[in-house]
């Protein structure tokens, strides 16, 4: 007999009306646009993960990624691929309920620019999303 998967519902989920944190990137209406689901929650705060700088948050100093640390470095091949390491290892410890399906760093060095593309979804069931992050040569990184 097949063991039957069992898919739970987070109870916040259920609470239509009861906002569950804020979603980058902030701004709207008429402060800040609301998260009303789990799932819209999480791919916040994996934003909010990646676009914080190790060392950025007072008691929690490995919180955050190497995206910016590499900013001005030199990009070769060694780059993407650490990049692509620490990212993955960074979901991980931080935010396991996120899932990385895919992840890839294509570089251009002679522009010293970077692309990451990242998908990912919540749990076994939800929120296939992807995530492309810029960084290019002149220090800016954005998130799509």
């Amino acid at each position: 007999m097949a063991l039957r998967k069992e898919y739970k519902i987070d109870p916040l989920d259920l609470k239509r009306n009861t906002a569950i944190g804020v979603m980058l990137p902030l701004g709207g209406s008429p402060i800040f646009k609301l998260s009303y689901t789990t799932e819209e929650q999480a791919i916040s705060n994996l934003k909010n993960l990646l676009l914080t700088r190790k060392g950025e948050r007072p008691f929690q100093p490995n919180f955050g990624s190497e995206i910016y640390s590499i900013l001005f470095e030199q990009i070769d091949i060694d780059t993407s691929e650490s990049l692509e390491s620490s990212i993955r290892a960074d979901i991980k410890f931080w935010l396991p309920y996120i899932i990385v399906s895919d992840l890839v760093v294509t570089t251009e060095e002679d522009l010293n620019r970077i692309q990451i593309n990242l998908s990912v979804k919540v749990t076994n069931r939800g929120a296939n999303t992807n995530i492309i992050i810029y960084v290019t040569n002149q220090g800016n990184i954005s998130i799509v």
